[in-house]
């Protein structure tokens, strides 16, 4: 069977129905990433043996109330999981085979009876927007393994879109799981702030970190995020706010919704196809009863200036941690205690994580604190108050998830200001701290997918949900499915 053609609902019924076992499931998956991972490049880690083996226990336990009894998953490598090899996709953790304790996210998977298939590839410690700063291997994007999958979730994305896995979890700093789903023409969310416990996330930027799922579908997103959304106590920025049944408000009706689209996400520096397939959408939302208005979000232009001064300096207090002495990999080379700490670190880091611990220790020193950081952190807030304004108004906010669509591999990688302003559509909503989805809306002249990000209330995933669920409901993008290394099947 190949996973391609089901949904999570779909093969739960199948499950149930006993059409098919877990084993089925788990050996379609590994079949599915044998053919084509030589190519794709998604995974740095699998989990066959242990899979099997739960797939097995799972057929002879017979499925209960699971909403996820048996379905394949990947999990990007900067989320724990005992007992499976973590690396964050740095050399610094090469050698991190044996993490004590499970996320949480991974508990609630487990809980479910969802099976790992292994661990997802990713830039470094999640810094990038191209999944080519692993320091493993350059993953590749399934609709023309010439471009990039986005990143930093690249593998997360490319394993749901190449059929690898029914679903990933990723993580969302400033775009890393909406722009690699645009990338890759599948579904991402990016939750509120809160919503999903970080525990177990290895820390890029505190405050701007979120776990969300990608999935081939809307309903399949609503149904992982059911699972993993919740109060946690071990994580304190986690939100006591009830998880709603998000999979309930995919009713297909959005008469009356109230949609905002700014100037400024439609303006300058978005390629045309990009608009036009965006247009498109707008208005096929008219023709379903939803109303729309142009709208600004002025602050909007200081969004990637922002969010690089305050996410390096955050990575550059949290991956202070990384010494050579607690876990990791020690450099060989260390005669004393003071070579061991640089050389390790030296040696274990990459470039663009070097860059932005230096920007960040730049950021956060004495003299240039209030200069730099502090203003950051103003500036911050005033593009939250622009968001907290439009949606006292508007129900949505909606526009492309990234200007372009994938560029080729090696293209932008030694030209750091232009992938940092890669990101300029999905930053904002992490600064703001509200949700976002991407969906799929289109496809360029060269068949690489367009995403349309539709923007929501603080907690108002249901709201995101339901629009985005209808606009899929009325197109067939999201049931296209790549030809590796060509043209759309």
């Amino acid at each position: 069977m190949a996973l391609f053609d089901h949904t999570i609902k779909t093969l739960e019924e199948k499950l149930h129905n006993k059409e098919i076992n877990v084993q089925d499931l788990v050996s379609a998956s590994y079949e599915r990433i044998q053919k084509v991972e030589k190519d794709v490049k998604a995974f740095i880690t699998l989990n066959e043996e242990q899979a099997r083996e739960k797939a097995k226990k799972l057929d002879e336990t017979g499925a209960g109330n699971e909403k996820l009894f048996g379905i394949p998953v990947g999990i990007k490598d900067n989320i724990m999981t005992k007992g499976l090899r973590t690396t964050c996709a740095s050399q610094f953790l090469s050698n991190f085979n044996d993490p004590l304790y499970d996320a949480t996210v991974i508990n609630k998977l487990e809980a479910e009876n969802a099976v790992t298939i292994g661990k997802l590839n990713m830039d470094e410690f999640a810094m990038g927007s191209s999944t080519e700063t692993s320091s493993y291997a350059k993953t590749r994007n399934p609709w023309n393994t010439d471009y990039v999958p986005g990143g930093s979730s690249g593998g997360s994305a490319a394993a749901v879109a190449a059929g690898e896995v029914l679903f990933a979890l990723g993580s969302d700093t400033g775009g890393s799981i909406r722009q690699p789903a645009s990338f890759c023409g599948v579904v991402g969310l990016k939750p509120t702030y809160g919503r999903v416990s970080r525990f177990g996330l290895v820390a890029f930027a505190s405050s701007l970190d979120q776990i969300g799922p990608i999935t081939r579908t809307v309903e399949d997103n609503a149904r992982v995020l059911e699972i993993i959304a919740g109060h946690d106590a071990m994580d304190s920025t986690s939100a006591n706010v009830d998880v709603e049944k998000y999979t309930e408000s995919l009713t297909g009706d959005v008469k009356g919704l109230k949609i905002a689209v700014p100037k400024e996400y439609i303006g300058e520096g978005v390629n045309p196809e990009v608009r036009e397939a965006v247009m498109h959408a707008l208005k096929q939302y008219e023709a379903m009863g939803a109303t729309w208005e142009e709208v600004s979000l002025p602050h909007s232009k200081y969004a990637v200036a922002t969010y690089y001064l305050l996410s390096s300096s955050e990575a550059s207090a949290n991956l202070a941690r990384f010494d050579g002495v607690r876990y990791g990999v020690r450099s060989e080379k260390a005669k004393t205690m003071e070579e061991m700490f640089k050389l390790s670190r030296s040696e274990g880091f990459g470039e663009e994580v070097k860059r932005r611990i230096m920007l960040g220790t730049f950021a956060l020193s004495s003299g240039y604190y209030d200069a730099y950081y502090k203003k950051a952190q103003k500036v911050r807030t005033l593009i939250k108050n622009d968001f907290d304004e439009i949606f006292q108004k508007y129900d949505v906010v909606m526009g492309p998830t990234n200007p372009t669509t994938a560029f080729k591999i090696g293209e932008k990688i030694d030209d750091p200001l232009t992938m940092y302003t890669n990101d300029i559509l999905t930053i904002p909503v992490n600064l703001a701290g509200v949700p976002g989805i991407s969906i799929p809306c289109g496809f360029s002249s060269e068949g690489l997918p367009i995403g349309l990000q539709i923007i929501g209330k603080p907690f108002a995933e249901s709201t995101v949900y339901r629009a985005a669920h209808a606009f899929e409901q009325q197109t067939t993008y999201h049931q296209k499915q790549p030809q590796l290394g060509g043209a759309n099947k």
